[in-house]
C-alpha cells in the first residue's frame, strides 16, 4: 500500500507548501496543539461602532432581484423575522490554521491524524474572539434585536427582530417578490453595517429565502399488480422496446416498474460479505437532516418486511436544540401541513438498508416563517424558526454539529443552486461543513435531481430568474463534504435483465444476482444510451422524434443526477489526484454515485410510508411507494460509511473519519491512475459495463457510458421571459405546457452559445476515470473497507483483538 500513501502525501505536501510557516510550529502561546493557533488573538474591532460610518457588504442580496421586472411590495415593518444568523468571519491566520489542521487530520502519517476537535475547541481556536463577539452582540442589541444564541463555533450569532429593525440596522428593504404564480421574500439590495464591524461581519443569513428542495421524489404510488403508464408518450416502436426483455424479476407491477429493495443493493454494492461477517454499522450514529417529521412506525414496517430488524438498528426522531440560549428548532409537525415527509422516511429507510445495525436519527427543525411554497406566500405565526434560505435544514445541521453529542455521519438530501445563495449564507454553510470535518463528522450531500440545473423542481423557475445554464448544488459544493450522484441500472435498456436478476424475488424481496452495469441517471431524451437502445444514431435525433409526438413539450425534463463545477468554491488538492480530473480551479461535483433513478421510470426504490405501507407478501391490495432521487443515493452511501466506521473501529482505530472524499480520491487514484501518465490496467477492469465480469476486486465501478445532458428551453419574448445559456436548440413548440407560450427546446452543453451538439460539448458525458456525470462511480463496500484499513495502517485483526 506504499503507493497510496505516496499519493496522499504528495497532496499534503502541496497543501502545506502554501501554508505560512508560523502556523505549523505548534508552539504559539495559548495553543492547544491544533496547528499552533494562538487562542489569545487580539480583537479586530478596534474602533468605536458608529452607525453613520458604514460600508456596504457586496453580494448580500440575490442577483435576480436587481432591476427585476417582477412585481414586488415591501414586507411590512411589523413582520417578525426570527432566528436570523449573523455570520462572522475568522481572521486569515485562523482560517489558514484550520485548513492546515484538517489536512493533517486526514493524513495517516501526521500526529494529528484522526485527532478531531470539539465545538468548544473549534470556537476557541478557529472562531472569532470573545471581544469581537461581544462588540457585535452589543451593536445588535442596540438596534433593538434580541440575541438568542452565540454558537460554540464562535462564527454565528442567532438573533431575532422585525423587518423594520432589519431595514433600519442594515439599510435594506425586505421585499415580497411575485415570480410567476409564486412569491418569495428577499432583500432589495446589499446590506450595510458600521465600518468598525466590517472586518468581522460577513453578513446576515436569513434575509433571502428561496427554499432548499429535498431530493427524494416519488416515482409513482402503485399497488403490486396495478397498471402504470410509461413516463414518456413515445411512438409505438419505442414504447414496445421499453418493455422488452421483461423486468419482472423484482417487485413489480404489470406496468413493469421494478421496485428495488435492500437485498438488491446489498448484492449490487458488495455489502453482503460485510454483513455476513457482522459488519452492519452497529454502534454508528447516522443523522438524517430534515425539515419535516417521519412516522417511526413506517421505518419499523420497512425493517420488518425486509428482515432487517435482526441486526439491531434503531430509529429516533429529534428536534435538536442549541446548547444554550433560545430554542430555534421547532417541531415541524406543529407548524406544517402534514406530519410525515416522504423524503425523510426514504432517507432513513435506505440508510438502514445498507447499514441495518446503525442508529438512525432523523433530526428535523421546522421551516422558516414566511417560507416559499409554490403559488403561495404563507407567513405562519406559529412557526418561530429562522427566516433564512435553508431554514430548518440549516438549523438542524448547525445544532447537531455544535451539540454535546454529535453524529458520526450526516446525510443531507437537499439541494439549491449556487445561484440562489447570497454570499453570507453560502459562507455560513461552508463554514459549518468545515467545522463538521474538523470534528470528524462524515457529511454526505446529494448532488441534485436535475442534471445541469441542479434542482428538478426549480427547472423552469431557474431559467425564468436568469440562472446560468450550468450550476451545481450550493449546499454541497464545499470541499469538506462528499457529494453523491445518482446512477441508473443499464440492464433494461441493454436487454440483459435476465443476466443480472433472478426470475423471481426472494422471500424478503430482492433478486439481483451480482453487480449490475450502471449509467448516469438521466430521464430526458438526452440519454444517449436510451437513444441507442431505441435505434437512434444520436440523442438529438431521439429528441426530435419524441417531439413529433409531444407537440406541447410535456415530456421535456431535466430530471436526473446533477454534476458540474462550482462557481464559488475552489478545487481541493485531493480532487486533483485522479485520472481525468478536470484541470479547472473549481470544486467539481459529484464525488461518487449510487443508484438514484431510471430512464422511463422502469426502476425505483421501494419505500414504506403511512399512506402506502409495505406488506410482507408485496401483493395487492397492499401498496408500495416508489421513490427516485440522489437523496436515496446519499443515504445509502452514508450507510456504507457506517460499515467503514465500524470496520475500522473493530481494528482499534477511531470511529470517526471526517470528510470521506480525501481518502476516496486517494484510493481511486491507486485504481484508476493519477492525473498524468497512462492509467493502470485496473481502470479498464473496473469499468461498470463489465458487470460482474472481472470487477470482483474493484473498489470503484467506473461509469463510462451515457451522459447527464438533459433538456433546457428558452422563451425570450413571452409573458414569462426566459433565456438560457449553454443550450443547443433542436426544435420548438408553439405552446409550451409549462409556460403557456412558445419555446425553443434543447439539450445542455458546455458551450455558452452552442451551434452544434456532440460528444465534445454535451454537459456532461461519462468517461474513463472521474467524470461530471458520476464522479468516481459507485463502490464495492467490502473492497472499500479492506483498502481503507490498509490506507490508514489498521492493525491486523489478531492484534486489534488483544
Amino acid at each position: 500500500m506504499k503507493q497510496k500513501h505516496m499519493i496522499l502525501s504528495a497532496a499534503i505536501a502541496a497543501a502545506l507548501a502554501a501554508t505560512p510557516a508560523i502556523l505549523l510550529a505548534g508552539t504559539a502561546s495559548g495553543s492547544v496543539g491544533l496547528g499552533g493557533v494562538n487562542a489569545g488573538e487580539a480583537s479586530r474591532i478596534t474602533q468605536t461602532v458608529n452607525n453613520t460610518d458604514r460600508v456596504t457588504i457586496p453580494k448580500t442580496h440575490l442577483n435576480f432581484v436587481a432591476g427585476s421586472a417582477f412585481s414586488s411590495a415591501p414586507l411590512p415593518d411589523s413582520t417578525v423575522m426570527n432566528h436570523l444568523q449573523m455570520v462572522l468571519k475568522p481572521s486569515a491566520m485562523r482560517q489558514a490554521a484550520l485548513e492546515s489542521l484538517i489536512v493533517n487530520q486526514h493524513n495517516p502519517k501526521s500526529a494529528q491524524f484522526d485527532q478531531w476537535v470539539t465545538p468548544q475547541q473549534f470556537g476557541e481556536n478557529f472562531g472569532v474572539t470573545d471581544a469581537d463577539i461581544a462588540a457585535v452582540t452589543a451593536w445588535l442589541k442596540s438596534q433593538g434585536f434580541t440575541v438568542n444564541n452565540v454558537y460554540p463555533n464562535k462564527t454565528q450569532i442567532d438573533f431575532s427582530g422585525t423587518a423594520g429593525q432589519v431595514r433600519q440596522a442594515f439599510h435594506t428593504q425586505e421585499t415580497v417578490y411575485t415570480i410567476g404564480k409564486s412569491q418569495s421574500v428577499a432583500s432589495a439590495g446589499d446590506i450595510s453595517v458600521p465600518a468598525a464591524l466590517r472586518s468581522v461581519v460577513a453578513g446576515v443569513a436569513g434575509l433571502n429565502n428561496p427554499v432548499a428542495t429535498a431530493h427524494s421524489a416519488k416515482t409513482q404510488k402503485i399497488r403490486a399488480g396495478a397498471e402504470a403508464s410509461p413516463a414518456l408518450s413515445l411512438p409505438s416502436a419505442v414504447a414496445t422496446r421499453a418493455s422488452k426483455g421483461g423486468i419482472s424479476q423484482a417487485i413489480t407491477t404489470t406496468g413493469n416498474i421494478r421496485g428495488l429493495v435492500p437485498n438488491d443493493m446489498v448484492t449490487m454494492y458488495g455489502i453482503r460479505t460485510l454483513r455476513n461477517n457482522g459488519v452492519t454499522g452497529k454502534g454508528i450514529n447516522i443523522a438524517i437532516v430534515a425539515n419535516e417529521d417521519v412516522v417511526p412506525a413506517q421505518w419499523n414496517n420497512f425493517v420488518s418486511v425486509f428482515n432487517l430488524a435482526q441486526y439491531g438498528g434503531t430509529l429516533q426522531v429529534t428536534h435538536p436544540a442549541p446548547v444554550s440560549g433560545a430554542n430555534n428548532c421547532g417541531d415541524p409537525a406543529a407548524v406544517n401541513f402534514y406530519y410525515e415527509s416522504g423524503s425523510a422516511v426514504s432517507d432513513a429507510e435506505w440508510a438502514t438498508a445498507t447499514a441495518p445495525g446503525a442508529n438512525i436519527t432523523v433530526a428535523s427543525c421546522a421551516n422558516p416563517a414566511g417560507f416559499y411554497i409554490p403559488n403561495q406566500f404563507l407567513p405562519n405565526p406559529a412557526d418561530t424558526n429562522a427566516s433564512q434560505v435553508i431554514g430548518g435544514v440549516f438549523i438542524a445541521a448547525s445544532n447537531l454539529v455544535n451539540g454535546p453529542t454529535r453524529p458520526d455521519i450526516m446525510s443531507v438530501g437537499f439541494n439549491m443552486s449556487e445561484y440562489f445563495f447570497d454570499s453570507p449564507t453560502k459562507a455560513q454553510i461552508d463554514e459549518l461543513w468545515e467545522q463538521a470535518d474538523a470534528e470528524g463528522i462524515s457529511v454526505y450531500v446529494s448532488a441534485g435531481n436535475a442534471s445541469t440545473d441542479a434542482d428538478q423542481f426549480d427547472f423552469f423557475a431557474d431559467d425564468a430568474l436568469g440562472a446560468p445554464g450550468l450550476n451545481v448544488n450550493g449546499i454541497g459544493s464545499s470541499a469538506h463534504v462528499t457529494v453523491v450522484g445518482g446512477t441508473d441500472l443499464a440492464d433494461v435498456l441493454d436487454g440483459t435483465t435476465s443476466k443480472y436478476f433472478a426470475p423471481s424475488p426472494s422471500a424478503v424481496g430482492g433478486s439481483a444476482l451480482s453487480y449490475v452495469p450502471e449509467i448516469p441517471w438521466n430521464a430526458s431524451c438526452g440519454n444517449g444510451v436510451a437513444a441507442k437502445a431505441f435505434g437512434y444514431g444520436s440523442a438529438v435525433a431521439f429528441c426530435k422524434e419524441i417531439l413529433q409526438y409531444d407537440i406541447h413539450g410535456n415530456d421535456i425534463t431535466a430530471i436526473g443526477t446533477s454534476g458540474g463545477a462550482s462557481a464559488v468554491d475552489a478545487k481541493p488538492t485531493w480532487q486533483q489526484l485522479v485520472y481525468n480530473a478536470p484541470k479547472d480551479h473549481s470544486r467539481d461535483l459529484p464525488d461518487v454515485a449510487l443508484y438514484g433513478g431510471s430512464w422511463g421510470q422502469h426502476t425505483a426504490a421501494v419505500v414504506c410510508i403511512t399512506s402506502y405501507p409495505c406488506a410482507p407478501d408485496f401483493s395487492s391490495p397492499q401498496s408500495l411507494d416508489l421513490f427516485e432521487g440522489t437523496a436515496i443515493s446519499t443515504a445509502m452511501f452514508s450507510g456504507i460509511q457506517a460499515l467503514i466506521d465500524q470496520g475500522l473501529h473493530a481494528r482499534g482505530l477511531p470511529v470517526d473519519q471526517g470528510n470521506a472524499a480525501p481518502t476516496l480520491y486517494a484510493l481511486a487514484a491507486n485504481e484508476y491512475g493519477g492525473p498524468s501518465g497512462a492509467p493502470p490496467s485496473s481502470l479498464a477492469a473496473c469499468n461498470a459495463d463489465n458487470g460482474a465480469t472481472g470487477t470482483a476486486s474493484c473498489l470503484f465501478h467506473n461509469v463510462t457510458r451515457g451522459s447527464i445532458s438533459a433538456n433546457c428551453f428558452e422563451s425570450p419574448t413571452g409573458p414569462q421571459p426566459t433565456t438560457t445559456t449553454n443550450c443547443y436548440y433542436y426544435g420548438s413548440v408553439g405552446y409550451f405546457y409549462n409556460l403557456g407560450e412558445s419555446a425553443q427546446l434543447g439539450l445542455a452543453t458546455t458551450d455558452v452559445s452552442p451551434t452544434a451538439y456532440s460528444t465534445s460539448n454535451k454537459a456532461y458525458g461519462a468517461q474513463s476515470g472521474w467524470s461530471f456525470a458520476s464522479g468516481l462511480g459507485s463502490v464495492n463496500a467490502t473492497n472499500l473497507l479492506i483498502a481503507w484499513r490498509a490506507f490508514v495502517n489498521a492493525p491486523p485483526a489478531s492484534t486489534a483483538a488483544k
